[in-house]
């Protein structure tokens, strides 16, 4: 079965000027290919049954580099769908670069998710991205056969083998909120991009309170283990080590209220906007 696990850095861009810069704001702005990281994910034991969120659902941020405005993300759960003959929540995440990074580097991107009603596995994947390197890329899921197959441009790879409950990187966002995280433990997740299969680890830490825009959370941190992504070609630099931490609200929502990304010295926060967002 083509499963790995223990090796990695999706995160880590290369900084440099100009072409090393624009990958790595890439990959840092968009989540999730950064995200196809990530850090959440199916646990080793059965999905809590309250579902924490609901069509209707959005949530803003605003990113920064340094103090520099860095762009915008949302993430919206549409009405309930059906999937080859399943119901299933549609998640959207929409990326956009700000008008200073768009010199350097300018994104504009939509990923889609469709994930069982039971938050069980993922059932298709689209990412449509335009940037100096675009995509339209769908993974489809084929459970009966249990494998993914990769398209980008209608230009289908090879299926790739994929673990039982397993999510695409979207995904992660949400199904990490359905988790009971306790304090001090790890959580194991399946996920594939439909080119390989992978397990992500991610650590939870200690509760703590966060400061976001003058307003105080009571949060817990969440930190993935960032080498499992070494065997994604062509994004890292074996010289550069990548961290990725998240915050969400210590609460039965779990909203996600700040996200860390940092390679090198260089980092990138994408921080809560409660006057943009709408949660149910």
């Amino acid at each position: 079965m083509n499963f790995q696990r223990g090796n990695g850095n999706i995160l880590c861009g290369v900084f440099g000027i100009y072409a090393r810069s624009a990958r790595f704001i890439n990959y840092i702005l968009l989540p999730l290919l950064i995200l196809s990281f990530a850090v959440a994910g199916y646990a080793r034991e059965a999905p809590r049954k309250k579902i924490p969120f609901q069509p209707g659902e959005k949530l803003a941020y605003r990113g920064t580099w340094g103090k520099l405005d860095a762009g915008e993300l949302t993430m919206e759960v549409l009405p309930i769908t059906r999937i080859s003959g399943a119901e299933a929540y549609h998640f959207v995440m929409i990326t956009k670069t700000s008008p200073r990074v768009d010199v350097i580097y300018k994104v504009r991107e939509r990923q889609e998710s469709y994930v069982d009603t039971g938050i069980t596995r993922s059932l298709l994947y689209r990412k449509n991205n335009i940037s100096k390197h675009p995509r339209n890329v769908i993974v489809d899921f084929d459970w009966k056969n249990r494998q993914a197959t990769y398209s980008n441009f209608g230009k289908k790879a090879k299926p790739v083998r994929i673990s039982p409950g397993a999510f695409d990187p979207l995904a992660l966002f949400y199904v990490i909120r359905t988790q009971n995280l306790q304090q001090n433990s790890k959580i194991y997740i399946p996920l594939t991009d439909g080119k390989q299969n992978i397990e992500v680890t991610a650590t939870i830490g200690k509760r703590s309170r966060v400061k976001i825009a003058g307003k105080t959370y009571n949060a817990i941190a969440i930190t993935p283990d960032m080498k499992m992504f070494d065997n994604l070609k062509n994004l890292t630099k074996n010289n550069e080590s990548s961290q990725m931490k998240i915050w969400v609200t210590d609460d039965e929502k779990k909203i996600p209220i700040k996200i860390r990304s940092r390679v090198g010295v260089i980092s990138f926060d994408f921080e809560f906007i409660p006057g943009l967002s709408s949660i149910r």
